[in-house]
């Protein structure tokens, strides 16, 4: 029986790319349905998909990208898809990866698979400040799981139904991405790596600024250490 596969585009203020982020999608990834999640943009983003008739979930405030991306776990959760992964309303994330990445899922049995852009170091690698944080990020899930992950903050990510349902219920509002491969592994889920190739954004401005990276540093590693803690005690 065929596989039901979702790709989550979660989106706020995507005016600039969405719709050629959407038809990329619709070009290069065969097999996939896809909805946008649309964060209560405050620009031309909801307007943009319902000109095109893209599948859309309008969120009526916003959420932040944990709680759009949830929504879309639920969703395919509740429709009963088998596998999900996220695909930013930025372009960076290419979709034609999206087919190996479920193929090696699937052969491999695995709960996750991340697509990484430092296994064989190739597009566009992020600036210095975000790599120092993405080896410390690294580093620190290393030490408490045991795993080790290169790309820790990627936000190209495909999991199974089990980890859908848990994501769906149980997902972080904040900077989820390594909070929630913490908490996965502390449930003895399997996760990979594939490498991928990034793009810089095709449009927009990223959510975290210079001076959200203290801040994002301490909230995300109190949030890791949590997340250990308290799957240590199940």
């Amino acid at each position: 029986m065929k596989k039901k596969r979702l790709i989550i585009i979660p989106a706020y203020n995507e005016s600039a790319c969405i719709e050629r982020t959407v038809r990329d999608i619709m070009e290069h990834a065969e097999g996939f349905d896809y909805v946008v999640i649309n964060d209560c943009s405050t620009d031309d983003t909801r307007e943009i998909c319902e000109r095109n008739h893209f599948n859309l979930i309008n969120l009526p405030v916003n959420l932040g990208i944990g709680g759009a991306v949830q929504t879309g776990y639920l969703y395919g959760y509740r429709n009963g898809y088998d596998m999900a992964v996220q695909v930013d309303g930025d372009g960076q994330h290419d979709p034609s990866f999206l087919c190996t990445m479920a193929e090696y899922l699937e052969k491999e049995k695995l709960d996750m698979v991340i697509g990484s852009r430092f296994i064989e170091k190739k597009g566009f690698q992020s600036s210095s400040l975000r790599r120092f944080g993405i080896r410390y990020f690294s580093i620190l899930i290393r030490l408490l799981t045991g795993t080790r992950i290169t790309d820790p903050t990627s936000g190209l990510r495909m999991v199974n139904r089990r980890v859908m349902k848990e994501f769906a219920h149980n997902y972080p509002k904040d900077y989820p991405e390594p909070e929630s491969v913490v908490a996965i592994l502390c449930r003895n889920c399997k996760v990979r790596e594939i490498p991928v190739v990034m793009r810089e954004r095709m449009g927009g401005v990223s959510s975290i600024s210079m001076k959200k990276s203290v801040y994002y540093m301490i909230k995300v590693t109190l949030a890791i250490l949590f997340e250990k803690i308290r799957g240590g005690k199940r």
